[in-house]
This record gives structure tokens, C-alpha cells and sequence, in this order.
């Protein structure tokens, strides 16, 4: 066993347990590790027969860039925080005065390679399938949805323009300009199936079909879903259409139309929940990284981890620490 310094010692012996340690050890307890260690592997660097500086052990880079996403930290910021938190250090297996601490050039590197080889996809994969062999992630209904990630409008760069990759989209009377985010949930356990990033002109409607599951009974979603033909061809194939009812131009909603959008609208609230975790919780408001891709990468992260396993929820939203593409691409 490593020797823990002084400082580590004293952090140990408080006689409070804060809510950033109870999350951190609850994280380090239900994250399959091993399996996601096993995907990241084999584009990971060895050290060299030469000799030359050896890299950082996986599982450390590894659980760096989960703070990252759970506390919306930049590459300096991560290695700030490892400087000045204890809690998060004990988390990523290092100790101050016996460990190197990664710089934000390690971090950054780290950050490319999952971006390189798209491995938080494959991620995003892997823990759906642990959920799946633990009986956490169901099968039958869908609930689909989309959410705008927006992105800086300004042209003061090089460049003097907007991202490209980024469009406007009008919600309401509102335009925003940005990207979105569709998922795909399950409607039993709340936990997402699927997931996809497009730009954001995109309608929701155009890529519903890639969120939904070949084997689901039931589809539930809000009224940018609605369509004649896709209702019928649910209906036909024995499959409940869940989606809202959208009054039309001379034609409002009947009462039971709009208590069976109240009925569904209960069900479908579950992936909200998803979004509120992901902006609200950790902090994504608001894309870091320009173009479509690289903010595609730190959105599956941050899906694959704001999943639940078993009764452990991946987000804890009540106790929440203090801030300091299964995946189809659609």
C-alpha cells in the first residue's frame, strides 16, 4: 500500500465527509472501469524500448477526464483543481509529493486521443451494454428528444466568422445558434439508448426514426414529433403513438386530446431529466470546442455518464458537488 502523505492523512481524519467525497467514492464504486480501460487500451501510448518520459497510467487519465465533464473543467482548470482538491486527487490515484501531476498538455493529449478515435462512442456503448446485463436498461418504449447546445455568435477571431458547423434554429419567437443533442430514452428506466449531435437547423422530426429501437411497442414524444403518416405506420405495425397531439390552424386540440397529451406528457417528462443533469448539473450550456465533432465527443461523455447502474444514479442531483455518438450518428 502507497504511503499517504501529511496532507492526505489530515483530509482523511476530518470528521465531515463532504458531498464532493460522497459523490467521488460512489463514481469510483459503480463506473465499470475495466471495461472502459479495455476500450481506451489499445490506442493508449506505451512506453517507449528507448527509454524517454513513460506515459501516465490509463486509469488516472481516465478518471481526469470523467472530473472534467462531472465538474465542466478545461484542460488548465483539471490540472489546477488536482493541485488544490485533495478529494479529487485520491479520486484520480494521485498523491501530492510522490505522483507527477498530469500538466494541461498531458490532459489536452488525452482529450485528442478519444476524440481521434471516437472512443467516448464507444463508451457511451459499453456502459449501455453493462446496463443491459444488469437489467438497468429495459426494453419497449422511447422517449425522443432534442435539446440546443448553444455556441458563441461572435466573429472576433482570425478568421473574423461565426463556427460554420453551427446554424440558427428558432424556438417559440426565440432564434438561438448552435447545435443539438437528440436522445433517445428509455421509457421505463429514464436511461438513454441512443444518441446522435447534429447542427442546429436540423428539425427533430427528420431524425426520430435513428433514435428509436427496432423492438420498441412504444414511441413518446413531444409535439415537433407529430406526423399523420408516421402515426398511422406506428398504428399499422401494432406500436403505441405516444407523440403529442399539435392543434392546427382552425382546429384546436379536443378535451381528450388534450387529456391524452397530459397522460403522455408524465411519461415523456423523463427526459428532461436527462437535459437538466447535463446542463444544469455539470454545466453544459454551452459548446467549448468549435465544429460538430469534437463537441459530438464531449457529448456522448457526458451521456455515458449521466446514466444510472443499478440503484446508483450516475448524476446524483440532490447531492451534486459544488462546481470548483450504442450511439448512431445521426
Amino acid at each position: 500500500m502507497a504511503q499517504l502523505s501529511f496532507a492526505s492523512l489530515d483530509y482523511a481524519a476530518k470528521k465531515k465527509r463532504t458531498k464532493r467525497d460522497v459523490f467521488l467514492a460512489e463514481m469510483a464504486g459503480v463506473v465499470p472501469w475495466v471495461a472502459l480501460e479495455a476500450l481506451i487500451e489499445p490506442h493508449y501510448p506505451k512506453a517507449g524500448p528507448s527509454g524517454g518520459r513513460r506515459p501516465f497510467p490509463l486509469a488516472v487519465m481516465l478518471r481526469i477526464y470523467c472530473l472534467q465533464q462531472w465538474y465542466n473543467l478545461s484542460d488548465p482548470g483539471a490540472e489546477e483543481v488536482l493541485y488544490d482538491i485533495c478529494s479529487m486527487r485520491t479520486f484520480a490515484g494521485l498523491e501530492l509529493g510522490r505522483d507527477t501531476i498530469p500538466d494541461e498538455t498531458t490532459i489536452l493529449n488525452f482529450r485528442h486521443l478519444l476524440e481521434r478515435h471516437e472512443l467516448t462512442k464507444a463508451i457511451f456503448g459499453a456502459i449501455a451494454e453493462f446496463l443491459e446485463t444488469r437489467g438497468a436498461l429495459l426494453r419497449g418504449g422511447t422517449i425522443i428528444d432534442a435539446t440546443l447546445i448553444a455556441a458563441s455568435p461572435s466573429t472576433k477571431n482570425k478568421a473574423q466568422k461565426r463556427d460554420p458547423e453551427m446554424r440558427s434554429s428558432k424556438k417559440g419567437n426565440q432564434w438561438y445558434f448552435g447545435m443539438k443533442a437528440h436522445i433517445g430514452v428509455d421509457a421505463t428506466s429514464g436511461l438513454v439508448h441512443t444518441a446522435g449531435v447534429t447542427t442546429g437547423s436540423v428539425h427533430d422530426a427528420k431524425v426520430m426514426d435513428n433514435l428509436i429501437r427496432e423492438d420498441d411497442r412504444a414511441v413518446y414524444g413531444d409535439k415537433g414529433y407529430a406526423n399523420d403518416r408516421k402515426q398511422r405506420q406506428a398504428e399499422t405495425a401494432g406500436v403505441l403513438w405516444a407523440v403529442k397531439a399539435k392543434a392546427k390552424p382552425g382546429r384546436p386540440l379536443s378535451i381528450s386530446q388534450r387529456r391524452r397529451n397530459r397522460h403522455f406528457g408524465k411519461i415523456r417528462a423523463k427526459v428532461e431529466h436527462v437535459f437538466q443533469v447535463m446542463k444544469c448539473q455539470f454545466g453544459y450550456r454551452k459548446v467549448r470546442y468549435r465544429g460538430i465533432a469534437k463537441n459530438g465527443v464531449q457529448v456522448f461523455a457526458l451521456l455515458a455518464l449521466t446514466r444510472k447502474i443499478g440503484n446508483t444514479d450516475f448524476s446524483l442531483p440532490l447531492r451534486m458537488p459544488d462546481n470548483p455518438n450504442t450511439s448512431r450518428t445521426l
